[in-house]
């Protein structure tokens, strides 16, 4: 005889309880683990997947927030802190912060990997290591982004305001955090944070991505920055614009190979609202692509692409000539 399992009841929201509903969980339960060892077998690169857990989407969004508050204490930390108590604030938010990445780090390097503990726990303690290192170049970065965003938007009324409203400094914040993690051999941990970022901005940017300095995105909602996008310093975008892949190849056994496959932007380039530049091409310095427009092939440096024309090859600078 199949058993059956009766939900308590629940409170509907008006303060009654709704009718009990029954479900025949054991049998429930049982399809379900058939369907996970089925999948389990033939995803059998994967079996060494949550021997010993997964990294948590929650704790290292945890993680983030004290890293973020240990890079910007006095905006990002907590209500009351002073000039006199930051530094301690900030030892106390890497305290907590590093040995949580490492164990998250850790989680995803047990994939594929020898039961042996002791390789496993070093290369995870050297990558929060490296990732910790260089909190101070990091915070030079978000630095320049914070005074292109402030300087590129004439309605940001102070650097303060950009740091705590602007989703960009959220999203570039959390990319130069995973590009680090994801270049030193941590690539599921360093996604899982960039995806976060696009959760809580609209913005996607891979942790592969290359972007220099003073990078800043107005708006930003709808923006997306493929994995081997190589992006120059001083260089803008708009809210939709889509940095991607035109095709992809593959092997002779059809397995997607992961080549180079988005653009390279140079320095100094204006991207305008819901532009989509896909392939491996180079949209050449100190130029600016107009709004929706659809480009496939590399532009000179000082162009101007409008929507329906080829590019202009311009002798001024096109940011005095483009609004």
């Amino acid at each position: 005889m199949t058993s059956t399992t009766v939900f308590p009841p629940q409170n509907s929201g008006n303060g009654l309880a709704s009718e009990p509903t029954m479900f025949d969980l054991p049998a429930l339960a049982e399809a379900l683990g058939a369907r996970r060892h089925a999948w389990r077998a033939a995803q059998n690169h994967d079996e060494a997947y949550g021997a010993h857990g997964f990294p948590s989407r929650l704790a290292l969004g945890q993680i983030i927030d004290n890293l973020a508050s240990a890079l910007f204490p006095m905006r990002l930390g907590p209500r009351g802190l002073t000039l006199e108590t930051e530094d301690a604030f900030v030892i106390a938010s890497l305290r907590r912060a590093l040995p949580d990445l490492a164990a998250q780090i850790r989680m995803e390097l047990h994939a594929g990997r020898a039961l042996d503990e002791a390789p496993i726990h070093a290369e995870a303690l050297r990558i929060a290591h490296v990732l910790a290192q260089r909190l101070p170049s990091i915070r030079r970065l978000l630095d320049t982004d914070l005074e292109a965003a402030f300087a590129g938007d004439p309605a940001a009324r102070s650097v303060d305001e950009v740091l705590l409203c602007y989703p960009s400094l959220t999203a570039m914040l959390h990319y130069r955090i995973a590009h680090v993690l994801y270049s030193e051999g941590a690539p599921l941990v360093a996604r899982i944070i960039t995806e976060i970022a696009h959760s809580r901005t609209g913005i996607d940017i891979h942790p592969g991505a290359t972007i220099d300095e003073a990078f800043f995105i107005d708006h930003g909602t709808g923006v997306v920055i493929g994995q081997t996008a190589i992006i120059g310093k001083r260089v803008r975008l708009y809210q939709a614009v889509t940095l991607g892949a035109r095709s992809f190849s593959s092997d002779a056994q059809g397995h997607l190979v992961n080549s180079p496959r988005h653009p390279i932007i140079e320095d100094d380039v204006v991207i305008y609202a819901g532009a989509t530049i896909l392939g491996r091409i180079t949209i050449g310095a100190g130029s600016a692509i107009g709004g929706n427009v659809w480009l496939t092939r590399s532009v000179a440096p000082r162009s101007i692409v409008r929507q329906g024309a080829p590019s202009i090859a311009i002798e001024s600078d096109p940011l005095e000539d483009w609004p």
